[in-house]
């Protein structure tokens, strides 16, 4: 899922890039503010890293241009868009995104405006007489509240599709409610020093001096640009509304498309409206956890009828529907804009999980599949304790799973002492060729684990392992809200019996030979076994494997023809 990050079209990535550029920038600036609670000094050595950085030309150029870039992919996603209804967390981050430009204007002007027209030196102290006590004082505090809520949403927004994100949340909340209440104390306490020492007249005069304080006049200047500011942005998010509203009323002149929704209702859009802003003005619930940016693909649908009358789907559409392995007719709601009638299946349900089984979700592929189990481990627990037969079980899972991960596979299921693994990958020679590593891997594992618990006094583990590959049917199967996604067809049921097999052999492995003969290597015949096998008509050959750890040794490659 971590690929899943950078999926989506250009725009998505710029706005993903220069948003990160932007929390880059504010999260300096606040734990800059919160080193004053450690000492002025620190809070001085701190800034001066800092703005050597930011005020570089480089720092100046990469600011504006994620800034700007932001704010126009911001303003033209809301000016294009079909409707405002949405979740209420995107609604809330766009909020936020809005209000930030108008509050931020009057201190960019009295900061970096102030330099470049009166040649003020903005030190800290400066800002925080500018606006300690004023009503401006807590618009600033505003201003940096909803900034970082602002950047904490998008950040959530954009992790949330990793499998490790869930677990770093707790800390993570932790941080975005510490950084910013550390740095409104640190400009708090600040504030309130910088005011006592201005108390004092002679004070007074030096630190004006030092900043160049604004007269009358300059003050003047900068409330001018202020306002010309406020009104520039008020302008351009007028603009943005016109332009919106303009869309959606000539959409509303033209004849509107019906979409018809598998298990749903049938309802009419306006074309060249996306099928995912579709379902939200209809009430439709359809499931996009990247808030219909083309990155997760939770909102695909498969297209029932109309297919052949949509536009081809875009590169950026195109590689996160592959990375899913979806088929054909599977199209990101958020991506596509009918013209025509539709209708179409919505691949998971609103609470983010599978939709009950359809035809399309269920497809065949050849695969390698890998069976598993702990020999003697009935004997070896009798009259053990269950929480020892558990952890004894979790301590072999955990040694003998991560070769088959990093292989390539994946645990369909847990039996008790044992498992089955599949290995989908984009063909059957690279899925021979990943269960032939994870064999190997396992007879690695297995070795290491045994010496772990013949230095604990206890006895070697022994295992079975079974590979076959061929045609199997891969889809979700059993009750509505309880179908887990497996697989079946009589490549699964041969894996299991020559996992059976090893035992009467003595061997650790058996290995088909479609499996060999798809990877690309071979072995000489006489090592090959004829293996008899419920359920087939003829013998199938297999190689047995003493030893997993020398399969390596045992192979190879076959010279081409």
């Amino acid at each position: 899922m971590t690929q899943a990050l950078w999926r989506g079209s250009w725009a998505v990535r710029l706005r993903i890039i220069s948003g990160l550029v932007l929390m880059v920038y504010v999260t300096a600036h606040l734990l800059n503010l919160a080193t004053v609670l450690i000492s002025p000094t620190a809070f001085d050595a701190v800034q001066a890293v800092r703005l050597s950085v930011i005020r570089s030309v480089p720092g100046t150029i990469i600011t504006l241009m994620a800034l700007s870039i932001h704010m126009v992919l911001a303003l033209s996603r809301i000016a294009l868009a079909r409707t405002l209804r949405m979740p209420v967390t995107d609604a809330i981050q766009i909020a936020f995104g809005l209000a930030i430009p108008l509050l931020l204007i009057s201190h960019v002007v009295y900061t970096r405006g102030a330099v470049g027209m009166l040649d003020v030196t903005p030190m800290f102290g400066y800002v925080t007489t500018l606006i300690w006590g004023t009503s401006d004082g807590w618009l600033q505090a505003v201003l940096l509240t909803v900034t970082w809520a602002h950047g904490c949403i998008g950040l959530h927004m954009w992790l949330r599709l990793t499998r490790w994100w869930p677990a770093l949340m707790p800390w993570m909340i932790a941080l975005a409610v510490l950084i910013p209440t550390l740095a409104l104390m640190g400009y708090v306490n600040f504030a309130r020093v910088i005011d006592g020492l201005l108390s004092d007249p002679r004070a007074r005069d030096v630190a004006y001096d030092v900043w160049n304080w604004p007269d009358a006049e300059g003050f003047a200047q900068l409330a001018t640009a202020d306002q010309l500011g406020t009104r520039a942005i008020w302008t351009i998010l007028g603009l943005t509304g016109l332009i919106f509203v303009a869309r959606r009323t000539l959409a509303a002149i033209r004849k509107p498309v019906r979409i018809t929704y598998v298990d749903g209702p049938t309802v009419r859009a306006p074309r060249n409206q996306t099928l995912l802003e579709t379902s939200r003005t209809s009430g439709v619930a359809h499931t996009a956890l990247c808030g219909g940016r083309g990155r997760c693909t939770t909102c695909r649908v498969i297209v029932e009828v109309g297919l052949s009358d949509l536009p081809p789907p875009s590169a950026a559409e195109a590689r996160s529907l592959k990375a899913v392995g979806a088929p054909p007719n599977a199209r990101l709601a958020c991506q596509v804009s009918p013209n025509t009638p539709l209708t179409v299946f919505r691949v998971f349900a609103s609470d983010g999980k599978r939709s009950r089984a359809h035809a399309s979700q269920g497809k065949e592929a050849q695969l390698a599949v890998l069976f598993l189990d702990m020999r003697g481990f009935t004997a070896r627990t009798d009259g053990q304790l269950p929480y020892d037969v558990v952890f004894l079980l979790n301590r072999f899972f955990d040694e003998i799973v991560p070769p088959i991960v990093a292989s390539g596979g994946t645990v369909d299921k847990y039996m008790g002492d044992g498992l089955m693994a599949v290995f989908e990958t984009r063909d059957g020679a690279s899925s021979a060729r990943a269960a032939l590593d994870a064999v190997q891997g396992i007879g690695v594992a297995l070795e290491q684990f045994n010496a772990t618990l013949d230095s604990e006094g206890s006895a070697p583990v022994a295992i079975g392992i079974g590979v076959h590959l061929g045609n199997v049917v891969l889809g979700e199967i059993g009750a509505a809200g309880q179908a887990p996604r497996t697989l079946i067809g009589d490549t699964v049921n041969t894996a299991s019996r020559l996992e059976g097999q090893t035992k009467a052999l003595g061997v650790q492995a058996l290995i088909s030979i479609d499996v060999l003969r798809a990877s690309g290597k071979e072995v000489a015949h006489d090592t090959l076994v004829d293996l008899s096998l419920r359920g087939r008509d003829s013998a199938l050959k297999a190689l047995p494997i003493a030893d997993a750890t020398r399969l390596g040794d045992m192979l190879k490659s076959r010279a081409p023809a």
